[in-house]
């Protein structure tokens, strides 16, 4: 039954939040067995997978914004609305099986068993709810056939229990779930096709062995208790456990497990149905992993932008000392100097992989900047490291950051370098991919289209998959202490996804280690650009009134200073409100406004708003320690001009001046 249009509620805007962008994406909703549904706070459906049209007989277009109302049988979907509402106000995961018998309603109003979990997603200011609907009519039919049959073995005896044994076993084998009979000792009694195709053992392998033998080894005491409970007349469901197929590969299985009772009450053994749920498992553990990630760099950024307040402050300081002491003063000016520059390269670091760092893209060839960075591994590397460039095309373009890809480049040969205290090889490759949508729904973070792929191996000692899982956590490191930050390869994961690239890790103990990386190709020809000295000074600038706007009381004084010594007229406010106050009080005129992203009260955007139609000629410079508050949150225009903090002299003049002469 589905609702006339009039009913139909338009679908929400797509989530602000990365992880809902990414979960909505529909290679990741078509990696997932069951059907899904996305489903927001007002319980309209916003996104469903294409097992969704399968199972209900809607199509896409049918489904998305109406009520998810629409899939319930019809006497229940006035008290699914209560349901639903209770569950937004204490929203936590619901996993299958929680005991509930639940059914859902098709298009042509025929009603089936199912089995459904719900798991909330925040968006920030709202909720959505991922529910992920399983039809389990065949595993009910099986259930209700071995009741049905176990009455039947009670009542008839001869033909007739030979007939429902038949059948039974019919049933029993044409089902894609693995069915499992065993005595109360564990041993093997019955072995369906489902099994066979899910474990790899034939029947013949496995009737007469003891269960355990599909158990890991640290799983021996789960499998001993599941059978103290059966010789109880006690049932076990939906049980998610662990479970070794013949080639020795381990599998997901969510666990039904029955005791069977004979004629005389007696229980005499049990069944077992078991689902491969590993697709679905893998799914989950992404999901969690990107959070934990997205949550992480959240961290990194905001500590980030306050240590780059302070070094300012501590930048500006050093250069405003350096021409009061003498040469040897000096010397101690310059080490403080050095010290805040080496911080600053730690706090880039930081809000790389909170992909808030500032990327000065352009367009380049990945073959000629290997050609380049291999100049400077080659020596790095050491002689008994043979590193080796192999190009498996003519070019390979990219849109990116010249300086970041140099970072990646380095960090992952220093890392190989480390892998191979005896010595080795590193191989650095590039190709262009072509990706199709089978690929995009086997790799689900990735979408079709053209790549350029990097690829970085060594064949040093390798990694384990512990290991592997936090490798790219910011501060995790195997290294002793006091020889590694634990930042390399953070920083390399968050360039990566800041230039809208991908990047996985092959690595085995003793077989060595691979990253690839794809970054999106950019077909098109590079633009070279002289590079400005930097601490080169433009000429005086007198007669120029700057309003600068600066919540840090001592970092706005230091930065006056170093204004007023280069000619510049400073009106200085420590707020929007301020800065607004004192161009009426001063009643001069404004020629650039300097001010930082945020700052309480009025934010520099917005004090920009109200300056721009009384000084329209005005030229404006952002400054911010933190500069994701500048792109994602304050809207500003990407193309004006922003100083990043710390900043020193020389960049600060030069950015005015650009200012100034543009």
């Amino acid at each position: 039954m589905h609702y006339p249009n009039s009913d139909r509620i338009k679908n929400n805007p797509s989530p602000e939040n990365p992880v809902a962008e990414t979960l909505l994406s529909s290679s990741i909703l078509e990696a997932f067995p069951d059907a899904v549904a996305v489903v927001n706070q007002q319980g309209v459906i916003i996104q469903i997978n294409s097992q969704t049209e399968s199972m209900f007989g809607y199509t896409r277009d049918e489904l998305i914004g109406q009520r998810v109302e629409v899939l319930v049988p019809e006497q229940q979907r006035t008290p699914h609305t209560g349901h639903r509402d209770r569950f937004h106000q204490q929203a936590k995961i619901r996993r299958m099986g929680s005991g509930l018998d639940l059914y859902a309603s098709r298009r042509d109003g025929s009603e089936f068993p199912v089995e459904i979990s719900l798991s909330p997603i925040s968006t920030g200011d709202s909720t959505m709810v991922l529910s992920v609907i399983r039809d389990i009519s065949d595993r009910k039919r099986v259930e209700e056939e071995l009741r049905r049959a176990n009455d039947e073995l009670e009542r008839r005896k001869g033909r007739e229990l030979r007939e429902a044994q038949n059948r039974l076993a019919l049933i029993i084998d044409s089902s894609q779930d693995a069915i499992i009979g065993k005595n109360l000792d564990g041993i093997i009694t019955h072995w369906n096709q489902g099994a066979e195709q899910m474990y790899g053992y034939s029947a013949q392998e496995m009737i007469g062995r003891h269960i355990s033998t599909i158990g890991p080894c640290d799983r021996k005491d789960e499998i001993d208790a599941i059978l103290t409970r059966i010789r109880h007349g006690q049932r076990v469901e939906y049980f998610e456990s662990i479970r070794v197929t013949k080639d020795n590969k381990k599998l997901n299985v969510s666990l039904s497990v029955s005791p069977i009772i004979d004629q005389d009450g007696r229980v005499v053994g049990a069944s077992t149905i078991a689902r491969n749920i590993t697709a679905q498992k893998k799914i989950e553990d992404q999901l969690r992993q990107s959070q934990k990630m997205e949550a992480v760099g959240r961290l990194a950024g905001g500590v980030a932008h306050d240590f780059n307040n302070l070094l300012g402050i501590v930048t500006a300081c050093s250069e405003l000392l350096s021409s009061r002491v003498d040469a040897e003063g000096r010397e101690y000016i310059d080490n403080i100097h050095e010290a805040a520059k080496r911080g600053a390269a730690l706090t880039r670091q930081l809000l790389a992989f909170s992909r808030r760092q500032p990327a000065n893209t352009q367009l380049l060839d990945l073959n000629d900047r290997l050609k380049e960075v291999s100049k400077l591994l080659r020596p790095l590397m050491g002689d008994d490291v043979e590193v080796v460039l192999l190009p498996r095309s003519s070019s390979a373009i990219v849109e990116a950051d010249a300086g970041q890809l140099d970072q990646i480049v380095v960090n992952l040969a220093v890392n190989a370098r480390d892998a191979m205290p005896k010595g080795g090889k590193l191989a650095i490759e590039t190709g262009v991919f072509d990706f199709d949508e089978s690929f995009a729904r086997e790799h689900p973070s990735m979408g079709a289209g053209r790549y350029v792929m990097l690829a970085i191996s060594d064949n040093g000692l390798g990694m384990d998959d512990s290991t592997q899982a936090r490798i790219f956590e910011p501060f995790f490191t195997t290294k002793e202490i006091g020889k590694g930050t634990g930042l390399g390869l953070a920083t390399v994961y968050g360039i990566v996804k800041q230039s809208g690239g991908h990047i996985w890790v092959y690595s085995e103990l003793g077989h060595g280690t691979t990253f690839k990386i794809y970054l999106p190709s950019a077909e098109k020809k590079l633009d070279s650009a002289a590079e400005k000295r930097e601490d080169a000074l433009p000429p005086r600038r007198e007669g120029v009134t700057v309003l600068l706007a600066e919540d840090d009381v001592t970092m706005r004084r230091l930065t006056r200073k170093m204004l007023e010594q280069h000619g510049y007229t400073v009106i200085e406010s420590e707020d929007g409100k301020d800065a607004l106050d004192a161009i009426a009080r001063s009643n001069a005129r404004v020629d650039l406004t300097l001010t930082d992203v945020v700052m309480k009260g009025m934010t520099g955007p917005e004090l920009v708003l109200h300056l721009i139609e009384s000084y329209p000629q005005m030229r404006v410079v952002y400054m911010s320690g933190y500069t994701g508050e500048l792109v994602s949150q304050q809207g500003v225009d990407t193309s004006i001009r922003l100083l990043e903090k710390p900043f020193t002299r020389a960049s600060l003049l030069q950015t005015l001046d650009a200012a100034l002469s543009s």
